[in-house]
């Protein structure tokens, strides 16, 4: 009995450290927000339907009318690549971090955290100097920052590094605990620190001329201590043609079949995995039936 003993002991200390590991691995994993096919994963927020298009792994903005695609869920801590091109001189677009899910009622832009993306020749058309040309990071709808090169309230890049029209460009985006730093084709020259704001969804900005985006990838870091005051509120978005698709598909595999725990718990992490949401049961057996009831309880995963 005691070797028994000893034996589970082991298997479940084993255990225990694998699982540790594989979510210390997942939270670095380099994971696409864009995978280069279509727009799974982001929310057309108040733009027109042909405002966004996907080809050649290219995700294609048009300009008009002012808005953003945003993702469909909210993060926090993290290390985001973006490559964009201009196409037009002059052109104006941007990154939203720590944003809201939604504009203010009358508006075209949510609350965030902007990293700016403007052409080389929009500060002549308009005036203005070479800081508002690339990378300038500033609070959007009352989020207010403490700027790291300031111009006023804003945060301007210590050196431009932007190419001209036709040209890619790559964004890395550290953001980590209420601060943000911001390389430019390689090189760190801007961030800003205490953002009164400090977990929301990620935005890419349509703002009056044509832009394209790729390579869109994210690594998630570890939580911090976020109150709720310092999060973007959840939008609770409608569930998606693609998702249907698959609650419909995984109710008639799994419709009267009886499962016993591990099969459940692979369907949940199915579940997770497609719509980042989660359950809050795990009985030890269980009976999926119509309209997603496990045995008499109801499954409260929301697609």
């Amino acid at each position: 009995m005691q070797s028994w003993m000893r034996l589970l002991m082991c298997a479940a200390v084993v255990l225990l450290c694998g699982n540790y590991l594989v979510q210390a691995e997942d939270l670095l994993q380099i994971r696409d927000l864009f995978d280069g096919k279509d727009l799974s994963g982001w929310i057309n927020v108040n733009t027109a339907k042909d405002t966004w298009t996907v080809r050649d792994g290219t995700l294609m903005c048009t300009g008009q009318p002012i808005g953003v695609l945003r993702t469909d869920r909210q993060y926090e801590n993290f290390i985001l690549q973006v490559e964009w091109k201009h196409l037009e001189a002059g052109g104006n677009s941007g990154v939203f971090v720590w944003s809201e899910g939604m504009p203010p009622e009358g508006g075209q832009l949510p609350k965030g955290v902007e990293i700016q993306i403007l052409e080389l020749e929009w500060a002549v058309q308009h005036n203005q100097t070479d800081a508002y040309v690339h990378g300038e990071i500033f609070g959007t709808g009352g989020l207010t920052t403490q700027p790291d090169n300031p111009r006023g309230p804003r945060s301007k890049s210590a050196e431009n590094r932007c190419k001209g029209k036709g040209e890619w460009n790559q964004y890395t985006i550290v953001c980590v605990d209420g601060v943000i730093k911001l390389s430019v084709n390689g090189k760190f020259v801007n961030g800003i620190s205490n953002a009164s704001v400090k977990k929301g969804y990620i935005c890419l900005e349509s703002e009056g001329a044509p832009i394209h985006f790729r390579n869109i990838r994210i690594i998630e870091l570890p939580p911090g201590v976020t109150p709720p005051e310092r999060a973007a509120p959840v939008v609770e978005d409608k569930p998606t043609n693609a998702m249907k698709a698959e609650k419909v598909r995984l109710s008639s595999v799994t419709q009267g079949t009886p499962w016993n725990a591990s099969a459940y718990i692979a369907l949940v992490l199915a579940c997770y995995q497609r719509c980042h949401r989660w359950t809050r049961h795990l009985p030890d057996e269980i009976l999926v039936g119509p309209n997603d009831q496990i045995g008499s309880r109801k499954c409260e995963r929301v697609f």
